[in-house]
């Protein structure tokens, strides 16, 4: 009963909350860059050493980067275009976060750490990377641990509980882990797609030989 309770105001408050954006003419790509520009003030908050400002203003910045896509999906403004510019925005906001824990980190002298946040924005890259250079082959790999919310919340996490080392190696360690995954599963999809192709018979206008385009060559 609780749950439901709580589900139900939810999503009032939701509701309200979107009824009360459209009417200020505001559009989903508005919310995308409202929260890339808190990501990058809590970057800055996180090159100052200010980690717990820094941590509740990601926080913030996340709600923004969830409504965007309710907001879309509720107002009828979902577009490719829209898509492919909230992802884009997620990587500059992933980057600018790390980025100003670089700073801070360097100004501290901590090259270890240096090290393993070396290593997160690595795997933080590569994770988004992998999915969309396998989604070029395969229909989809949302495979993996450690995807985007994951990140984040461990990044908040450490920054409200002071504990912002620990999630830093969480991250190059679980993000590098994320990676592996996607490759492991994209390589098993492609050979159960090709094992597939090869036990299908021929039919005649296929042959077992090159492309047209191929052979000309």
């Amino acid at each position: 009963m609780l749950t439901r309770w709580l589900g139900q105001r939810a999503e009032q408050i939701l509701n309200h909350s979107m009824r009360g954006l459209q009417r200020l003419g505001l559009t989903p790509n508005m919310l995308t860059a409202t929260g890339l520009v808190l990501n990058a003030i809590a970057a800055f908050f996180f090159a100052r050493g200010w980690l717990f400002f820094g941590g509740v203003l990601v926080l913030v910045a996340n709600i923004f980067d969830v409504m965007d896509g309710q907001f879309a999906r509720r107002t009828g403004q979902v577009t490719r275009f829209g898509a492919f510019f909230d992802s884009v925005i997620d990587r500059y906001s992933d980057m600018f976060l790390v980025l100003g824990l670089i700073f801070y980190y360097t100004r501290m002298g901590e090259r270890l750490i240096l090290f393993f946040l070396g290593l997160a924005l690595i795997g933080s890259i590569m994770t988004s990377y992998t999915r969309a250079r396998a989604e070029c082959i395969i229909p989809s790999c949302k495979v993996g641990v450690f995807e985007r919310p994951e990140r984040i919340g461990l990044i908040i996490l450490g920054a409200l509980l002071n504990r912002m080392t620990t999630a830093i190696f969480l991250l190059a360690i679980f993000s590098n882990f994320t990676v592996v995954e996607r490759i492991l599963y994209t390589r098993k999809v492609v050979r159960a797609m090709e094992r597939e192709q090869a036990s299908r018979p021929m039919t005649p206008g296929e042959s077992d030989g090159a492309t047209p385009e191929a052979a000309s060559s």
